[in-house]
């Protein structure tokens, strides 16, 4: 075999193969192989004749197809490591130029893996974000676990106010006829919640239980029913009930029954442990992002259209799996979400090709710094994933026996980000300046220099005069 190879593009590879007659004579045997039951000889059985009598009635030529297909195949994927070639796409543009029994030639075109040119990627400067829990962030989460806690109880000696939810009956009227969709019995609304249109939740803030009021409304200009898109109308409302929301008392009591703990120091302590190990990850994952996508930033590179195209496939049927488990297809999600799917699909794409020069881009940095797995670490990835799927650390490694090298690539690049990250300069929010503003500071001191140079030269003048 012999195979040249050819960039005419941008990661577009052309490669031109030569097969031998013995090649053809291989994929000639493995077309009549498969093939062989199809052919009906006069005096054998389907799939008895031989070969030489099948080829003599029917003409080599039948032949050919399947023996085409299986050269190219094993030609072009048996080249991959000889050319050191790195496909991110199918073989595309087949062409055969030749085909008898003395030899084959074909030639196909395939996209490659893009380079990648690193840019900066140590000693970042990011943003610090404080990681230091604030005893009004532990009395926050207190009060927002207490509300989650409250009653509701029925106010009888005061009309509603903003916070309440009452329980109305409401009819809505444009021009004097009942409109669809404007009808409700029973019907719970929370004052100053923003769920009905604006000026509808005001216009019930001191009203009294059994009152029966009527509000003036105008439906916004971007309303999603057209028909209804500022037009006028009015509501006839009937308040059935008004109640409030009663947050128990933050005591001990209150830690006993939100907690396993039985006062409120020990609910607290343990709270404001849990939130200080949540908002250091919250810290440390905003940094890493923001040292992750300079890192992506200062690299160059061109990414081949079938990665993103394949990228977007793949959240397609990630999404497909998760939906599919409530019972949902793909249509169902996106008409659930007023979109299309081809919509879904434009929307997801620039996500797509984050994910990709994300990869590309992690991929060279562990290349660059020559990251390796050790075994250890493979282990401690078995032992985790068998911990998740509830399966022993053996039975895992027996489903991912085929897999070491993916699991490999996905350490490395975790690898690479906490190099990244580790590297990085923090700097305090109220220190950080932009590009531009940094060399206006830069350019200060020079401009002040030449200003006191002009004065002095200014005054020497004066002086000889």
């Amino acid at each position: 075999m012999a195979v040249n190879q050819e960039v005419i593009d941008k990661n577009l590879v052309r490669l031109t193969y030569e097969a031998d007659a013995d090649k053809v004579e291989e994929g000639l045997a493995y077309s009549f192989q498969k093939n062989k039951r199809n052919f009906n000889v006069h005096g054998f059985r389907p799939g008895k004749a031989p070969r030489k009598l099948v080829e003599q009635f029917y003409g080599q030529e039948v032949l050919f197809g399947d023996a085409e297909e299986y050269i190219i195949t094993d030609l072009y994927y048996g080249s991959i490591p000889e050319l050191g070639l790195k496909p991110v796409s199918y073989p595309q543009n087949v062409k055969v130029t030749k085909m008898d029994k003395d030899g084959m030639a074909f030639s196909l075109e395939v996209y490659t893996k893009p380079e990648v040119k690193l840019g900066r990627y140590k000693e970042l400067e990011i943003t610090e974000v404080p990681s230091a829990l604030t005893d009004e962030e532990i009395d926050q989460a207190i009060r927002s676990e207490a509300e989650k806690n409250a009653r509701m109880v029925t106010v009888e000696d005061r009309p509603a106010e903003t916070g309440d939810t009452v329980t109305i009956d409401f009819e809505g009227f444009i021009d004097g006829n009942a409109f669809d969709g404007g009808k409700g019995e029973n019907f719970k609304l929370k004052l100053g919640s923003g769920q009905f249109i604006p000026g509808f939740e005001e216009q019930l803030v001191g009203a009294n239980t059994g009152d029966e009021i009527t509000i003036n409304v105008k439906f916004p200009e971007d309303y999603h029913a057209e028909e209804l898109k500022g037009k006028d109308s009015e509501f006839k409302v009937k308040i059935h009930e008004i109640q409030k929301q009663e947050i128990p008392e933050i005591n001990d009591e209150f830690a006993s029954d939100v907690s396993e703990f039985d006062t409120l120091a020990e609910y607290r302590a343990d709270l404001a442990k849990k939130l200080a190990e949540n908002k250091e990850k919250a810290s440390k994952a905003a940094m890493t992002e923001e040292a992750l996508k300079a890192a992506i930033d200062n690299a160059e590179l061109d990414i081949p259209e079938c990665m993103i195209d394949a990228e977007v496939a793949a959240e397609i049927k990630r999404t497909e799996n998760r939906v599919g488990m409530y019972g949902m297809t793909l249509e169902n999600y996106c008409q659930y979400m007023g979109i299309t799917v081809e919509k879904f699909r434009e929307n997801i794409r620039p996500e797509a090709e984050m994910n990709v020069r994300r990869d590309l881009v992690l991929e060279a940095i562990s290349e660059a710094e020559a990251i390796s797995v050790s075994e250890e670490e493979f282990e401690k990835e078995f032992e985790q994933a068998a911990e998740y799927l509830k399966k022993t650390v053996e039975e895992v490694k027996e489903m991912f026996k085929d897999r070491r090298d993916d699991i490999a690539e996905e350490v490395k690049r975790r690898k690479a980000v906490d190099l990244i990250y580790e590297t990085a300069v923090k700097v305090p929010a109220a220190e950080k300046q932009e590009p531009e503003e940094k060399a206006a500071e830069v350019t200060k001191p020079a401009a002040a220099k030449r200003k006191a140079s002009a004065q002095k030269a200014e005054e020497k003048k004066e002086e000889d005069a």
